[in-house]
């Protein structure tokens, strides 16, 4: 009974044995059988369509396509193309910094030469017939030495292309912000012009239009005229205008309260007030005000004052004069009156010279001056921009050695000379006169009329005013033609005569100031006008006639 059971056990689990091994076989079977025909299908697949891989767009088609790609191709072609790309990436790098260098403007330095070798002779690697024909050629197989060898010198010249990149990276970056730099400066500066351009035309416009005050004095004044007509009836002619024994004073102004400080600051400095004669010559618009004013106030010490417009002396006019007859013409009238403020901002170095003041009879009056006093010997001109503070009279005693004009010059270095005011291109000009000669200023200049008359100065002016029709000798104004007209014939003066300089300069020193017998506000800072240097205003305000009126009245804000 006991073996039969043993027996009837050993052989039930036989049988479950022998069903798994049954089982596992036949599945290992199945699997084995689908792997195969898997291979065969994609096998098939691939070898049917060898060249139109690129066109797969399914995912899965892409994925076999690679996976076969990389099984098919030759590590030594990757390895070629790895090698290739490293020495072409290097290649542009190297011309990269070979560009900069270039703009930086280092064509002749070492470096920019050597970038340029190496990126020569990594352009040029690849064509060397032993590797082009090993390498590169289509259809045939990678030569593994070929490539070790070109692998090698591709190291080599990495090698020196990262070095010499290392070694020119701080400096050329230093050299990009450099540049950077200056671009900005040019940049800035390009804006600096424009503003000063900007800030010139704004300047011109403050320093040349009538202040509100000025207007309001000679409303003011031509309004006293005409309420009160009795008392200003004209006063008849005075000897004292033609003694030649006294001290004569040319002044030629269209501002009331400029000729008032002149003429006050003159007596108030001079030994013998009584003795000083003064011509002031005015346009037709501010004649009846000048009259009054000094009808008002008259000049204290005894002093005499002739006032006459421009229209009263009857030889000027256009048939006579050039200046005249050149405002005439329509060129000039559009240089000056057409577009002025658009002319302006676009050329700001001739902006100054388009104001019509350089061309009014009042700034060129100082040429007839022989025929306007023609019993006179001896004449000081003054501007209307001066102070004077101290006794003149020792002018007409300076020996002017036979010649015109006394004057105080204006050079040093090279600054002030002819060649500044004078276009030295044109023939005329440089066969006539020296570059380097000394320019001397108006402003303040005794003048010797008998030898005026016997030089015909005012003859030699018009010759050469008429030339300059077209402003091809010089730009405008009167000291160029002054320059010429008196070329030859002015006697220099001592400095301390005449100080210039307080309308525009700040840095005059106050000893130089205090030491000078005349000072001058040339420049656009005039002291009547809100614009001046308070370090020098002082010096003409304290002439003013603050007990006027109408100054009062009119907020001079002195």
């Amino acid at each position: 009974m006991a073996v039969a059971v043993r027996g009837a056990r050993g052989g039930g689990s036989g049988g479950i044995n022998g069903g798994l091994r049954t089982f596992f076989s036949h599945r290992i079977f199945i699997s084995a059988t689908f792997t195969l025909l898997f291979l065969a299908t994609l096998s098939a697949l691939f070898s049917s369509h060898p060249h139109h891989h690129p066109s797969l767009t399914s995912s899965g088609n892409a994925y076999v396509q690679r996976t076969f790609l990389a099984i098919k191709s030759d590590p030594l072609k990757t390895r070629l193309d790895l090698i290739y790309k490293q020495a072409n990436d290097h290649m542009t790098l190297v011309n990269t910094y070979a560009a900069y260098a270039r703009k930086l403007k280092l064509d002749i330095s070492r470096q920019l030469r050597m970038f340029d070798e190496l990126a020569k002779n990594l352009t040029d690697l690849p064509l060397k017939p032993s590797y082009k024909s090993s390498l590169f050629e289509p259809g045939s197989d990678v030569d593994e030495d070929v490539l070790r060898q070109f692998e090698k010198e591709v190291k080599e010249k990495v090698k020196v292309a990262r070095l010499m990149i290392a070694e020119a990276k701080e400096s050329y970056d230093t050299q990009i912000k450099i540049q950077k730099l200056k671009d900005t400066i040019f940049a800035v500066n390009e804006l600096l012009i424009k503003a000063k351009k900007n800030g010139a035309f704004a300047s011109l416009i403050s320093a040349k239009s009538v202040p509100k005050s000025l207007h309001c004095l000679a409303m003011r004044l031509v309004g006293e005229r005409v309420a009160n007509p009795e008392k200003y009836k004209e006063e008849g002619y005075k000897a004292e205008f033609e003694d030649p024994s006294l001290y004569h004073y040319a002044i030629f102004s269209d501002n009331v309260i400029a000729v008032s400080v002149v003429i006050r600051s003159v007596v108030k400095n001079a030994e013998e007030p009584w003795k000083h004669v003064f011509h002031v010559v005015t346009d037709k618009m501010n004649v009846a005000a000048m009259k009054v004013w000094f009808r008002m106030r008259p000049v204290e010490g005894g002093a005499s004052v002739e006032i006459n417009a421009v229209e009263d002396y009857s030889f000027l006019n256009s048939s006579y004069v050039p200046v005249l007859k050149q405002l005439e013409s329509a060129n000039m009238q559009k240089f000056y009156f057409e577009n002025q403020a658009e002319n302006a901002t676009k050329d700001g170095s001739n902006m100054k010279f388009r104001n019509p003041k350089y061309l009014s009879m009042l700034n060129h009056l100082r040429f007839y001056l022989p025929e306007m006093y023609p019993k006179l010997h001896k004449i000081l001109f003054l501007d209307d921009d001066v102070v004077v503070q101290k006794d003149l009279t020792g002018l007409w005693k300076v020996d002017l050695d036979g010649k015109v004009n006394g004057a105080v010059e204006t050079c040093f270095g090279s600054f002030h000379r002819y060649a500044q005011y004078l276009n030295f291109s044109h023939p005329l000009i440089k066969e006539r006169f020296n570059p380097k000669a000394c320019a001397w200023a108006f402003g303040m200049n005794i003048f010797d009329l008998d030898a005026w008359r016997r030089e015909k100065c005012t003859e030699h002016y018009h010759y050469w005013q008429n030339l300059n029709e077209d402003r091809a000798l010089w730009k405008l104004g009167s000291l160029p033609p002054g320059l010429i007209t008196f070329y030859s014939t002015t006697k220099s003066l001592d400095k301390s005569w005449h100080v210039l300089g307080l309308g525009y300069n700040p840095s005059i020193s106050m000893d130089e100031i205090s030491n000078a017998a005349v000072i001058h506000y040339n420049g656009n800072m005039k002291p009547w006008l809100d614009i001046a240097m308070n370090q020098y205003k002082n010096l003409w305000t304290k002439y003013v006639d603050n007990d006027m009126e109408f100054v009062q009245m009119c907020n001079f804000g002195l």
